[in-house]
């Protein structure tokens, strides 16, 4: 697989990156002693009843992955948006596709993307991806999502002729 780094042009059909080159507005708040890079990412929530839907903020830990990385699973959420923001300062891996209808993504087009440990992601709602990808070590990542009543995880298993693979030579050029 090809793996690039992460932009925001190259990443802007999944969803946003989050960090501070991202911001298109910052300044001084705390009486100047605190840059506020301001709305990073578009947090997406939708109600499928009259029931209780808000954000919410948890802190995923996930375990280094081991390579080479097969693919063979994506999922989406298509009632909210879904940030990622490393804690530890590591590096780890995005992988997206777009959807090829209504009920599968387009397998043919996934895209990888080596994100350092500075940037975050945020999966507009719908956007088909994988699950957290740590590299080197056990790492946190702080989430913002929906929390709610109703489906928000559709998976998608892949045909075992269609499995993709990871290489770490893949990434190996990236660092942080």
């Amino acid at each position: 697989m090809i793996v690039n780094r992460l932009t925001s042009e190259a990443f802007q059909a999944f969803g946003d990156v989050i960090d501070t080159q991202s911001a298109q507005t910052q300044y001084l708040i705390n009486g100047g002693t605190t840059t506020r890079f301001h709305d990073l990412a578009k947090v997406q929530v939708s109600a499928t009843d009259a029931s209780s839907v808000r954000s919410g903020i948890s802190i995923f830990r996930g375990e280094a992955r081991v390579f080479p990385l097969s693919l063979s699973m994506l999922e989406r959420h298509p009632l909210g948006s879904q940030a990622f923001f490393p804690l530890n300062q590591r590096p780890y891996l995005v992988v997206v596709a777009p959807a090829l209808d209504s009920h599968q993504p387009d397998i043919e087009n996934i895209k990888v993307f080596w994100a350092s440990s500075t940037q975050g992601v945020n999966y507009a709602q719908g956007t088909w991806h994988h699950p957290l990808i740590a590299l080197d070590d056990i790492s946190d990542f702080l989430v913002i999502d929906r929390i709610g009543t109703g489906n928000n995880c559709d998976e998608y298993e892949f045909d075992k002729s269609l499995i993709r693979w990871i290489e770490r030579a893949d990434f190996a050029c990236f660092s942080d």
